[in-house]
């Protein structure tokens, strides 16, 4: 398998100009290049014969805050034809905005409103990016690492009022004495003089 995976790679990165690194981890080929080279790599990886990764699995994204390049954008793609999944790499930091491959995949579509969505992520040339997992009101990006595990505000359903009502996330909690040691372990029970007998 990694022989083929190999091969695969040697054959990408003489076919394919955009790439700039690529590794092999777990049986699988990674391989990386720069936003501004993302979409001819794709148009590359989709119409070569010898390749013809023609399925887009999904985009999806991984957030880290310490790197210079905070987010790192990762394209999944399969060939039907190869029997072959790859995956393609793009670094970017918060502001910089992602060509869209809508038009060359018509799934990553969806796929790019859920990474905008989830990380804020944009994409030049997807026309569609609204929420599609959280509510149309929803403030922030809730797959940051740096996006409160609470959220900012709450909502439930008010069944007077009928409708859906919003209000700032309270988490007061009384002082709780968490007592770990279970009655059924080390603790003294009624009738276990009997037991010692």
């Amino acid at each position: 398998m990694k022989k083929n995976l190999n091969n695969l790679a040697t054959f990408i990165l003489t076919s394919c100009k955009y790439v700039t690194n690529h590794e092999i981890i777990n049986n699988e080929l990674i391989i990386c290049t720069k936003i501004s080279n993302i979409y001819n790599l794709l148009d590359d990886l989709k119409k070569i014969d010898d390749l013809k990764f023609e399925m887009l699995l999904d985009i999806t994204a991984v957030d880290y805050p310490q790197r210079s390049k905070r987010f790192e954008l990762v394209y999944i793609l399969l060939s039907l034809k190869n029997h072959l999944r790859i995956k393609v790499k793009i670094f970017l930091n918060d502001n910089e905005i992602v060509p869209s491959i809508s038009n060359l995949y018509k799934s990553a579509g969806w796929y790019e409103r859920e990474v905008w969505d989830m990380y804020g992520i944009s994409f030049n040339g997807n026309n569609d990016l609204r929420r599609i997992l959280t509510d149309y009101g929803f403030e922030g990006y809730p797959l940051r690492k740096d996006f409160p595990l609470t959220g900012f505000v709450e909502l439930r359903y008010d069944e007077a009022k009928k409708k859906v009502e919003y209000s700032k996330v309270k988490l007061t909690q009384d002082y709780r004495n968490f007592d770990f040691l279970s009655p059924w372990e080390g603790g003294t029970l009624p009738g276990d003089e009997k037991a010692d007998n």
